[in-house]
């Protein structure tokens, strides 16, 4: 892993429970302690749901469902459908007035969220907006977008819902909104995403799956995260670890056994990344924290990473 993170968005995702959520919050502290101003943004289908994104930063969740501030340069926000909606057909429809009494319709509220596609459609075209946003300088007025996306299979259809819109509506504002979004997605200077797993076989498989995934939609994958990696005690010590495994398999079950199964079952899932994907891996070791605490020791961990690719200075943009 070498050189500077050139994109601006990055797209955090991965199978439930492998621990995405306090990655993106630590990604996204970590940019924002670098000196970058950062937007974390989770989706949602509800702006009045809880936040587990806010929740893991130690926030508390805006009332009005915009940009929460939580560290100097760094703010956050939840992408919902109707949000996204409204200012889609605001942009392309360009009448503000009609739009904003239609969304308010319950009626009008179902129907979008029954139609395929839409919801994602919202949820895109908010990101997209977000990506557009300039300071009175003509600056962006983000410099890093990082993203918390849902589980595996609603983070292919978001990157695959921009070219089905565009086979449905080619031209006209639809298909021109659409068709940057498409762009954006698909260009690895600006998008990138990064996969999530655990090290256990099982996990590793279903993120080498979604890697595949991501290139057939041409979705550039950065790099794979290998998160709660265990500690080894006998790293660098082979003969130790040979003597131990000689005494489990005397003496039978013993405390630590358990331990170094799971050490070897780890080393074993890594190694069946290495093999099966070129990308470059990130090792995250296991911590005992939860909440804001293991963001902040996660944070450090990504700050003290010697590749420098995802916490470069604004210098070095």
């Amino acid at each position: 892993m070498s050189g500077q993170w050139p994109q601006r968005a990055l797209l955090v995702t991965g199978k439930g429970g492998v621990g995405k959520t306090a990655l993106s919050a630590a990604l996204a502290c970590a940019q924002a302690k670098a000196g970058h101003r950062v937007l974390v943004a989770e989706i949602g289908s509800d702006e009045d749901e809880p936040s587990p994104l806010i929740r893991a930063l130690g926030g508390s969740r805006p009332r009005d469902g915009g940009l929460r501030p939580i560290l100097p340069g760094l703010e956050a926000v939840r992408l919902t459908p109707q949000t996204g909606q409204q200012g889609f057909f605001r942009d392309t429809l360009r009448v503000k007035l009609l739009v904003d009494a239609a969304m308010r319709l319950s009626a009008i509220r179902r129907f979008l969220s029954a139609a395929p596609a839409f919801n994602e459609l919202g949820v895109l075209y908010q990101l997209f907006q977000m990506m557009r946003e300039k300071r009175p300088d003509g600056q962006p007025r983000f410099e890093r977008l990082v993203v918390d996306t849902p589980a595996t299979g609603h983070a292919l259809a978001l990157t695959q819902l921009p070219e089905i819109v565009l086979k449905l509506i080619p031209t006209g504002p639809i298909g021109a909104a659409t068709g940057a979004g498409l762009g954006a997605l698909r260009d690895p200077r600006r998008t990138a995403c990064i996969v999530v797993t655990l090290p256990e076989v099982l996990p590793v498989t279903e993120a080498l799956e979604l890697v595949e995934g991501f290139e057939r939609r041409e979705t550039a994958v950065r790099e794979i995260w290998v998160n709660r990696v265990p500690g080894d005690p006998f790293e660098g010590r082979p003969e130790a670890g040979q003597a131990a495994r000689a005494l489990f398999a005397s003496e039978g079950a013993m405390w630590g056994a358990r331990t170094l199964a799971r050490i070897e079952r780890s080393r074993a899932a890594i190694e069946l990344l290495r093999s099966q994907s070129p990308r470059p891996l990130r090792l995250l070791p296991e911590h005992l924290r939860e909440g804001p605490a293991l963001v902040d020791a996660l944070a450090e961990e990504l700050s003290r990473d010697t590749s420098g690719d995802l916490v470069a200075s604004p210098s070095g943009d």
